[in-house]
Formats: structure tokens, sequence, C-alpha cells
């Protein structure tokens, strides 16, 4: 693992909003600690910089590991992951008209939502109860 220095820690969490750059749950409701994510993995010669870090939850980081390619479910394709620095969100994912599930819009959404297991049921069953809470799904309309 990388290490990543203090200043630079909260430049990209606060870059975020607090709220995981991938699956956009907020790290107050999630009960643990966020990962400063390397969107190109360091092992692959990803650098320590802001441009290349993303804000992500365990269970997104976890799920992604080295990986920055995966495959489309509905065309096949293997694609490129989402990139939360050059594209945005909001182009590749929409909510579920209950606010508890992630659909990709794209191949590189749907080979996203796959890999990472945005839809796992334990997430959407939290999910269900942050709606409840009026805390999700967040207001993405300024993106």
């Amino acid at each position: 693992m990388a290490y990543i220095v203090p200043a630079l820690r909260r430049q990209v969490a606060e870059r975020a909003t607090l709220r995981c750059e991938y699956c956009q749950s907020l790290e107050l409701v999630t009960g643990g600690p966020f990962h400063i994510e390397h969107i190109q993995p360091a092992v692959l010669g990803g650098a320590n910089t802001a441009s290349n870090l993303a804000y992500a939850c365990a269970r997104c980081n976890l799920h992604k590991g080295q990986r920055t390619r995966y495959r489309d479910p509905v065309s096949g394709r293997v694609v490129a992951l989402f990139n939360p620095r050059i594209q945005t969100w909001s182009r590749h994912f929409m909510w579920s008209a209950d606010g508890t599930r992630i659909m990709g819009r794209t191949q590189t959404g749907r080979a996203t939502v796959l890999l990472l297991q945005m839809n796992h049921p334990t997430i959407v069953q939290a999910r269900s109860i942050w709606v409840q809470c009026d805390l999700h799904p967040p207001n993405l309309a300024t993106e």
C-alpha cells in the first residue's frame, strides 16, 4: 500500500464531499473509514497524485483491487472501469426509482457496477435505511 500524506488524504476526501466516488455512499453512515484509492494502481505505475486518487468506501476499493478494466455484462466487451477524475458519475450511472440500486447506463457503468458489486444485497438493504432517513441518494444534479 502506498503512503499518502495527510494533507493529500484530506484534499481527496474534501473533493469527494466525504462520499465514495464509485457508489456514492456517505462515509458518515457506512460505519467504517474510507480508503484513498489509486485509480491507476500504484503497482501498475499509478502516481500518488490528486489526479490519480479517489475517495472510496472499503467495499468498492477492495472489490476493485488492482483492476482498471472489466467485462460489460451486456456487450461482453472488456472496457475501462469508471474513472471519477475524468468521467461524470451521472453519465455512467443512475439510481433505481427507490434510490437503493445503481444501474449502469454505459458499458463502463455496467462493468463497474458488476465488478464493485455495487448492488450486493447488504448494501442495497443499508441504502433502503439511508433513503428512509433522507440521507440517500445524493443530489448529483450539479454534476
